[in-house]
């Protein structure tokens, strides 16, 4: 067994094609398809649901891959270990985070790249649900979201900060005069939210529910920016995090009521 064969299986895993996991790892298809043969003969097992194309790993395939992604992280652990060692730190850190962490996450990467001139970024927006499996099959090495709600299982944490929430509405509507609103209040607006997907709108749901209500948005998105502009709409607010605002400003025309009883933050960290 040779690791080569372990990323042969990784990208095939990934690319749930024969032909561009061998584009992936640039070599020809019957290479990569030769090398996972003489793997599964080393073991001796099949791991590859084989017909007329990949059809899947067999479950002794999975076993392997999970394995293999282990053994594929450990080794560029070492090699990243090998280069510190030589020149400092070095190599590239991919670090994903929820969408609401994204304004805070310069806080993050632009002390750390000042220490570590040698080492690269790479910073992606991605769900809770994403950061859990892309930590859980090494595409991952640190993860900015949630703690404290569906917390991420199998890692060490470290508190950051603490999300706090404000309505969003236009300044010369018929919220304009006040400075406050509950949660209770705002659940009768006609509200932009996150989709269900992400895990800020199942906390603004479960902040609903414990005051009695369950509100259904007249417009959902994925874009922490498309909340911020909607609530610039006659009619319309959005339920953004006090640090979004802190970050980009308050858009021209609206204001930010904080949202009161109960008075929910939520803890992120790395």
């Amino acid at each position: 067994m040779i690791i080569r064969q372990l990323v042969y299986l990784d990208a095939l895993a990934r690319e749930k094609h024969f032909r561009r996991a061998a584009e992936a790892c640039h070599v020809s298809q019957p290479t990569l398809s030769a090398a996972i043969a003489q793997l599964e003969e080393e073991l001796g097992i099949l791991i590859v649901e084989r017909g007329r194309r990949f059809q899947g790993l067999t479950k002794e395939g999975e076993v392997v891959l999970a394995h293999a992604r282990r053994i594929l992280a450990e080794a560029d652990q070492m090699k990243d270990a090998i280069a510190e060692l030589r020149e400092g730190v070095s190599g590239r850190i991919r670090l994903g985070a929820v969408p609401t962490a994204l304004p805070m996450i310069a806080h993050i990467t632009a002390p750390f790249s000042t220490r570590y001139p040698g080492a690269a970024l790479t910073v992606l927006s991605l769900t809770s649900t994403e950061i859990q499996n892309g930590i859980d099959n090494f595409e991952l090495d640190v993860g900015l979201t949630y703690l404290d709600n569906e917390p991420l299982e199998r890692v060490v944490s470290k508190p950051i900060y603490q999300e706090s929430y404000v309505l969003l509405t236009r300044e010369d509507g018929p919220l304009g005069g006040r400075e406050t609103i509950s949660w209770a209040e705002a659940a009768a607006l006609k509200l932009c939210l996150l989709t269900s997907d992400m895990q800020n709108r199942r906390i603004i749901d479960g902040i609903f529910r414990s005051v009695g209500h369950a509100p259904k948005p007249a417009i959902e998105t994925n874009s922490i920016f498309n909340l911020c502009s909607h609530a610039g709409i006659q009619g319309v607010s959005s339920i953004v995090s006090i640090q979004l605002l802190e970050f980009f400003g308050v858009p021209l025309g609206t204001k930010a009521l904080p949202l009161t009883a109960p008075d929910a933050k939520r803890t992120i960290g790395l």
